[in-house]
Protein backbone atom coordinates (compact mmCIF):
# COMPACT_ATOMS: atom_id res chain seq x y z
CA UNK A 1 0.00 0.00 0.00
CA UNK A 2 1.02 3.64 -0.36
CA UNK A 3 1.34 5.33 3.00
CA UNK A 4 1.59 9.06 3.62
CA UNK A 5 3.65 9.73 6.74
CA UNK A 6 5.64 12.71 7.97
CA UNK A 7 9.22 12.09 9.10
CA UNK A 8 8.91 12.74 12.84
CA UNK A 9 10.64 11.10 15.81
CA UNK A 10 13.59 9.76 13.83
CA UNK A 11 14.04 6.54 15.81
CA UNK A 12 10.39 5.56 15.35
CA UNK A 13 10.35 6.70 11.71
CA UNK A 14 13.43 4.66 10.83
CA UNK A 15 11.69 1.55 12.09
CA UNK A 16 8.34 2.31 10.46
CA UNK A 17 9.92 3.10 7.07
CA UNK A 18 11.69 -0.27 7.13
CA UNK A 19 8.45 -2.00 6.15
CA UNK A 20 7.53 -3.46 2.79
CA UNK A 21 5.18 -0.70 1.61
CA UNK A 22 5.68 2.46 -0.43
CA UNK A 23 6.06 5.49 1.80
CA UNK A 24 5.45 9.10 0.81
CA UNK A 25 7.19 11.59 3.10
CA UNK A 26 5.97 15.22 2.70
CA UNK A 27 8.63 17.91 2.58
CA UNK A 28 7.81 21.57 3.20
CA UNK A 29 9.29 24.33 1.00
CA UNK A 30 12.92 24.92 1.91
CA UNK A 31 13.06 21.78 4.04
CA UNK A 32 15.94 19.37 3.51
CA UNK A 33 14.58 15.86 2.79
CA UNK A 34 15.60 13.33 5.47
CA UNK A 35 17.66 10.27 4.53
CA UNK A 36 15.13 7.68 3.36
CA UNK A 37 15.25 3.99 2.40
CA UNK A 38 14.75 2.99 -1.23
CA UNK A 39 10.99 2.35 -0.93
CA UNK A 40 10.32 5.74 0.65
CA UNK A 41 10.48 9.02 -1.22
CA UNK A 42 10.18 12.66 -0.34
CA UNK A 43 7.24 14.51 -1.90
CA UNK A 44 7.01 18.33 -1.95
CA UNK A 45 3.82 19.46 -0.24
CA UNK A 46 2.81 21.40 -3.34
CA UNK A 47 2.80 18.15 -5.37
CA UNK A 48 1.04 15.97 -2.83
CA UNK A 49 -2.36 16.29 -4.54
CA UNK A 50 -0.93 14.48 -7.58
CA UNK A 51 -0.11 11.37 -5.55
CA UNK A 52 -2.30 8.32 -4.94
CA UNK A 53 -2.45 7.60 -1.19
CA UNK A 54 -4.07 4.56 0.42
CA UNK A 55 -3.79 5.58 4.07
CA UNK A 56 -2.37 8.43 6.16
CA UNK A 57 -0.34 7.92 9.33
CA UNK A 58 -0.54 11.13 11.37
CA UNK A 59 1.66 12.10 14.31
CA UNK A 60 0.82 15.78 14.97
CA UNK A 61 -2.53 17.52 15.13
CA UNK A 62 -1.46 20.07 12.52
CA UNK A 63 -1.05 17.28 9.98
CA UNK A 64 -4.84 17.01 9.71
CA UNK A 65 -4.94 20.51 8.23
CA UNK A 66 -1.97 19.80 5.97
CA UNK A 67 -3.69 16.71 4.54
CA UNK A 68 -6.90 18.64 3.90
CA UNK A 69 -5.02 21.53 2.29
CA UNK A 70 -2.54 19.61 0.17
CA UNK A 71 -4.28 16.28 -0.49
CA UNK A 72 -7.82 17.66 -0.61
CA UNK A 73 -9.19 14.92 1.65
CA UNK A 74 -10.20 14.77 5.31
CA UNK A 75 -8.40 12.07 7.36
CA UNK A 76 -10.79 9.46 8.70
CA UNK A 77 -13.66 10.66 6.50
CA UNK A 78 -12.40 10.84 2.90
CA UNK A 79 -9.29 8.71 3.39
CA UNK A 80 -8.26 6.04 5.92
CA UNK A 81 -6.05 7.45 8.67
CA UNK A 82 -4.57 6.63 12.07
CA UNK A 83 -2.92 8.90 14.62
CA UNK A 84 0.26 7.80 16.41
CA UNK A 85 0.41 9.14 19.97
CA UNK A 86 4.08 9.22 20.94
CA UNK A 87 3.70 11.23 24.12
CA UNK A 88 2.35 11.06 27.63
CA UNK A 89 -0.23 13.72 28.62
CA UNK A 90 1.37 17.14 28.99
CA UNK A 91 -0.90 18.79 31.59
CA UNK A 92 -2.77 16.21 33.68
CA UNK A 93 -1.27 12.74 34.20
CA UNK A 94 -4.51 10.70 34.25
CA UNK A 95 -7.43 13.00 33.48
CA UNK A 96 -6.29 14.76 30.31
CA UNK A 97 -8.72 14.25 27.44
CA UNK A 98 -7.01 13.34 24.19
CA UNK A 99 -7.60 15.93 21.43
CA UNK A 100 -8.90 13.13 19.16
CA UNK A 101 -11.11 11.46 21.77
CA UNK A 102 -14.23 12.23 19.73
CA UNK A 103 -12.73 11.83 16.26
CA UNK A 104 -13.17 9.01 13.76
CA UNK A 105 -9.44 8.28 13.61
CA UNK A 106 -7.91 5.35 15.51
CA UNK A 107 -5.34 6.44 18.10
CA UNK A 108 -2.26 4.21 18.11
CA UNK A 109 -0.30 4.42 21.37
CA UNK A 110 3.36 3.43 21.37
CA UNK A 111 3.15 2.09 24.94
CA UNK A 112 0.55 0.46 27.14
CA UNK A 113 1.23 3.19 29.69
CA UNK A 114 0.11 5.82 27.19
CA UNK A 115 -3.08 3.89 26.54
CA UNK A 116 -3.67 3.65 30.28
CA UNK A 117 -3.22 7.31 31.22
CA UNK A 118 -4.73 9.16 28.24
CA UNK A 119 -8.49 9.68 28.38
CA UNK A 120 -9.40 8.75 24.82
CA UNK A 121 -13.14 8.63 25.41
CA UNK A 122 -15.02 6.65 22.75
CA UNK A 123 -12.15 6.76 20.23
CA UNK A 124 -10.77 3.46 18.99
CA UNK A 125 -7.29 2.80 20.38
CA UNK A 126 -4.54 0.29 19.70
CA UNK A 127 -1.09 -0.26 21.18
CA UNK A 128 1.90 -1.04 18.99
CA UNK A 129 5.06 -1.10 21.03
CA UNK A 130 8.32 0.19 19.62
CA UNK A 131 10.46 -1.78 17.21
CA UNK A 132 14.08 -0.75 16.78
CA UNK A 133 16.40 -1.55 13.85
CA UNK A 134 19.24 -3.55 15.37
CA UNK A 135 22.52 -1.58 15.30
CA UNK A 136 24.40 -4.71 16.36
CA UNK A 137 26.24 -5.67 19.54
CA UNK A 138 28.79 -2.84 19.72
CA UNK A 139 29.42 -2.57 23.43
CA UNK A 140 33.00 -2.22 24.65
CA UNK A 141 32.40 -0.36 27.93
CA UNK A 142 36.01 0.72 27.88
CA UNK A 143 35.29 4.14 29.40
CA UNK A 144 34.32 4.15 33.13
CA UNK A 145 31.56 6.67 32.53
CA UNK A 146 27.78 6.77 32.22
CA UNK A 147 26.22 7.67 28.88
CA UNK A 148 22.91 9.50 28.62
CA UNK A 149 20.91 10.68 25.60
CA UNK A 150 18.59 13.64 26.22
CA UNK A 151 17.33 16.09 23.64
CA UNK A 152 17.06 19.63 25.01
CA UNK A 153 17.94 18.60 28.57
CA UNK A 154 18.06 22.16 29.96
CA UNK A 155 14.68 23.22 28.59
CA UNK A 156 12.94 20.00 29.61
CA UNK A 157 14.76 19.69 32.97
CA UNK A 158 12.70 17.69 35.50
CA UNK A 159 10.71 15.88 32.81
CA UNK A 160 13.93 14.33 31.50
CA UNK A 161 15.54 14.00 34.93
CA UNK A 162 18.26 16.49 34.05
CA UNK A 163 18.33 17.65 37.67
CA UNK A 164 19.34 14.10 38.71
CA UNK A 165 22.51 14.02 36.63
CA UNK A 166 24.81 15.65 39.23
CA UNK A 167 23.96 12.90 41.72
CA UNK A 168 25.13 10.25 39.23
CA UNK A 169 28.14 12.37 38.25
CA UNK A 170 29.37 11.90 41.83
CA UNK A 171 29.70 8.20 41.01
CA UNK A 172 31.26 8.53 37.55
CA UNK A 173 31.48 11.11 34.77
CA UNK A 174 28.23 11.50 32.87
CA UNK A 175 28.68 11.91 29.10
CA UNK A 176 25.63 13.56 27.55
CA UNK A 177 24.49 13.07 23.97
CA UNK A 178 21.60 14.78 22.18
CA UNK A 179 20.24 18.05 20.87
CA UNK A 180 21.44 21.03 22.95
CA UNK A 181 23.38 18.75 25.29
CA UNK A 182 26.22 21.28 25.02
CA UNK A 183 24.20 23.56 27.36
CA UNK A 184 24.49 21.13 30.26
CA UNK A 185 27.93 22.04 31.71
CA UNK A 186 26.90 25.68 32.10
CA UNK A 187 23.51 24.72 33.56
CA UNK A 188 25.10 22.29 36.05
CA UNK A 189 28.47 23.86 36.90
CA UNK A 190 30.89 21.99 39.09
CA UNK A 191 29.61 18.53 38.22
CA UNK A 192 31.38 15.88 36.15
CA UNK A 193 28.98 16.19 33.24
CA UNK A 194 30.58 16.25 29.82
CA UNK A 195 28.68 17.26 26.70
CA UNK A 196 29.40 15.01 23.73
CA UNK A 197 26.77 16.67 21.55
CA UNK A 198 24.23 15.77 18.90
CA UNK A 199 25.98 13.17 16.75
CA UNK A 200 24.72 11.32 13.66
CA UNK A 201 23.03 8.09 14.73
CA UNK A 202 25.75 5.62 13.68
CA UNK A 203 28.49 7.67 15.31
CA UNK A 204 26.43 8.18 18.44
CA UNK A 205 25.91 4.44 18.77
CA UNK A 206 29.64 3.80 18.43
CA UNK A 207 30.51 6.43 21.02
CA UNK A 208 27.73 5.53 23.42
CA UNK A 209 28.78 1.88 23.39
CA UNK A 210 32.22 2.86 24.73
CA UNK A 211 30.65 4.01 28.01
CA UNK A 212 30.34 1.51 30.84
CA UNK A 213 26.58 1.87 31.30
CA UNK A 214 23.57 3.76 29.99
CA UNK A 215 21.60 6.08 32.29
CA UNK A 216 17.88 6.66 31.68
CA UNK A 217 16.77 9.35 34.16
CA UNK A 218 13.43 10.28 32.52
CA UNK A 219 10.58 10.92 34.92
CA UNK A 220 7.75 11.40 32.42
CA UNK A 221 8.11 10.04 28.93
CA UNK A 222 6.35 7.44 26.87
CA UNK A 223 9.43 5.25 26.47
CA UNK A 224 12.67 6.73 25.20
CA UNK A 225 13.91 4.96 22.09
CA UNK A 226 17.48 5.79 23.14
CA UNK A 227 17.00 3.36 26.04
CA UNK A 228 16.03 0.56 23.66
CA UNK A 229 18.89 1.46 21.32
CA UNK A 230 21.39 1.31 24.19
CA UNK A 231 20.10 -2.13 25.13
CA UNK A 232 20.45 -3.25 21.50
CA UNK A 233 24.08 -2.11 21.64
CA UNK A 234 24.62 -4.48 24.57
CA UNK A 235 24.85 -1.80 27.27
CA UNK A 236 23.74 -2.38 30.85
CA UNK A 237 21.17 0.24 31.84
CA UNK A 238 20.22 2.24 34.92
CA UNK A 239 16.63 3.43 34.62
CA UNK A 240 13.99 5.19 36.66
CA UNK A 241 11.07 2.81 37.18
CA UNK A 242 8.57 5.29 35.77
CA UNK A 243 5.99 5.18 32.96
CA UNK A 244 6.72 2.18 30.66
CA UNK A 245 10.36 1.52 31.64
CA UNK A 246 9.51 -1.51 33.80
CA UNK A 247 8.31 -3.39 30.69
CA UNK A 248 11.54 -2.63 28.87
CA UNK A 249 14.18 -3.17 31.55
CA UNK A 250 14.35 -6.48 33.45
CA UNK A 251 16.46 -6.27 36.65
CA UNK A 252 19.09 -8.57 35.19
CA UNK A 253 19.78 -5.97 32.48
CA UNK A 254 21.16 -3.49 35.00
CA UNK A 255 18.98 -1.76 37.56
CA UNK A 256 15.54 -0.15 37.59
CA UNK A 257 14.16 1.72 40.57
CA UNK A 258 12.57 4.95 41.77
CA UNK A 259 15.17 5.01 44.57
CA UNK A 260 18.09 7.11 43.33
CA UNK A 261 20.28 5.61 46.06
CA UNK A 262 19.68 2.12 44.67
CA UNK A 263 20.54 3.26 41.16
CA UNK A 264 23.72 4.98 42.39
CA UNK A 265 24.78 1.80 44.18
CA UNK A 266 24.18 -0.18 41.00
CA UNK A 267 26.15 2.40 39.02
CA UNK A 268 29.13 1.98 41.36
CA UNK A 269 28.98 -1.79 40.90
CA UNK A 270 28.92 -1.51 37.09
CA UNK A 271 31.72 1.05 37.00
CA UNK A 272 33.94 -1.05 39.26
CA UNK A 273 33.18 -4.43 37.68
CA UNK A 274 33.46 -4.37 33.86
CA UNK A 275 32.63 -8.08 33.61
CA UNK A 276 29.42 -7.61 35.58
CA UNK A 277 28.57 -4.71 33.28
CA UNK A 278 29.22 -6.82 30.20
CA UNK A 279 27.07 -9.67 31.52
CA UNK A 280 24.14 -7.39 32.29
CA UNK A 281 24.55 -5.68 28.92
CA UNK A 282 24.24 -9.06 27.19
CA UNK A 283 21.06 -9.70 29.17
CA UNK A 284 19.74 -6.31 28.07
CA UNK A 285 20.40 -7.07 24.42
CA UNK A 286 18.79 -10.51 24.58
CA UNK A 287 15.67 -9.06 26.20
CA UNK A 288 15.22 -6.13 23.84
CA UNK A 289 15.74 -8.29 20.74
CA UNK A 290 12.95 -10.59 21.91
CA UNK A 291 10.48 -7.93 23.02
CA UNK A 292 11.23 -4.89 20.88
CA UNK A 293 12.48 -6.41 17.66
CA UNK A 294 11.77 -4.68 14.37
CA UNK A 295 9.87 -7.51 12.67
CA UNK A 296 7.29 -7.78 15.47
CA UNK A 297 6.73 -4.03 15.16
CA UNK A 298 6.32 -4.17 11.38
CA UNK A 299 3.98 -7.18 11.55
CA UNK A 300 1.78 -5.37 14.07
CA UNK A 301 1.63 -2.29 11.87
CA UNK A 302 0.80 -4.36 8.78
CA UNK A 303 -2.12 -5.96 10.62
CA UNK A 304 -3.40 -2.60 11.85
CA UNK A 305 -3.15 -0.86 8.48
CA UNK A 306 -5.00 -3.67 6.72
CA UNK A 307 -7.68 -3.61 9.43
CA UNK A 308 -8.09 0.14 8.97
CA UNK A 309 -8.41 -0.16 5.19
CA UNK A 310 -11.04 -2.91 5.56
CA UNK A 311 -12.96 -0.94 8.20
CA UNK A 312 -12.92 2.22 6.07
CA UNK A 313 -14.19 0.31 3.02
CA UNK A 314 -16.96 -1.26 5.13
CA UNK A 315 -18.03 2.17 6.42
CA UNK A 316 -18.08 3.53 2.87
CA UNK A 317 -20.24 0.60 1.71
CA UNK A 318 -22.68 1.05 4.57
CA UNK A 319 -22.95 4.76 3.81
CA UNK A 320 -23.49 4.08 0.10
CA UNK A 321 -26.14 1.42 0.81
CA UNK A 322 -27.92 3.72 3.24
CA UNK A 323 -27.87 6.51 0.67
CA UNK A 324 -29.23 4.22 -2.07
CA UNK A 325 -32.01 2.95 0.18
CA UNK A 326 -33.00 6.49 1.09
CA UNK A 327 -32.99 7.44 -2.60
CA UNK A 328 -35.26 4.48 -3.52
CA UNK A 329 -37.66 5.31 -0.68
CA UNK A 330 -37.79 8.91 -1.88
CA UNK A 331 -38.51 7.81 -5.46
CA UNK A 332 -41.26 5.46 -4.26
CA UNK A 333 -42.90 8.21 -2.27
CA UNK A 334 -42.91 10.51 -5.30
CA UNK A 335 -44.62 8.02 -7.63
Amino acid sequence: MRILVWYMHGGWANGFLSGAHEYLVPVAPGQEPPPLPAHARAVPLALLREEHVDIVVLQRLEEFGLVIEHLGRTPGHDIPAVFVEHNTPKMFPVTERHPLADDAVTIVHVTHFNDLVWDCGPAATRVIEHGVPDPGHRYTGELPALGVVINEPVRRWRVTGTDLLPSFAEVAPVDAFGIAADLLPAALPGSAIRAVGDLPTARMHAELARRRAYLHPFRWTSLGLSLLEAMHLGMPVLALATTEAHRAVPPEAGAISTDIGELRTAAVRLIEDPEEARRRGSNARAFVLEHFGLQRFLDAWDALLHDELDAFAARRNRTANHSNQAHHRSEGANR
